[in-house]
């Protein structure tokens, strides 16, 4: 069965983020003073064929942990979309 999986990377909340120090700065100078911070992430979609949603997040889990996050630096979620 082919399971549907959302992977959400962040950078840790206690690490400066470059990326999203600039954008803030952009929105600002654009008159969006109300935004206070902005951190910037990946969004991956991976489809994944596996005997189980148990299987499939295994699946996902791995590749967070050896390919897709850096845990030094980030953090990841993982959803099981329509499983």
């Amino acid at each position: 069965m082919t399971y549907n999986i959302q992977v959400k990377v962040m950078p840790l909340k206690d690490l400066l983020d470059p990326q999203g120090k600039a954008v803030l700065g952009g929105l600002q100078n654009l008159g969006l003073k109300a935004v206070e911070d902005v951190r910037i992430g990946k969004h991956i979609t991976l489809q994944v064929d596996a005997d189980s949603e148990d299987a499939a997040r295994q699946q996902a889990e791995d590749a967070c942990k050896k390919l897709l996050a850096n845990p030094v630096m980030e953090f990841y979620e993982i959803e099981m979309v329509n499983a």
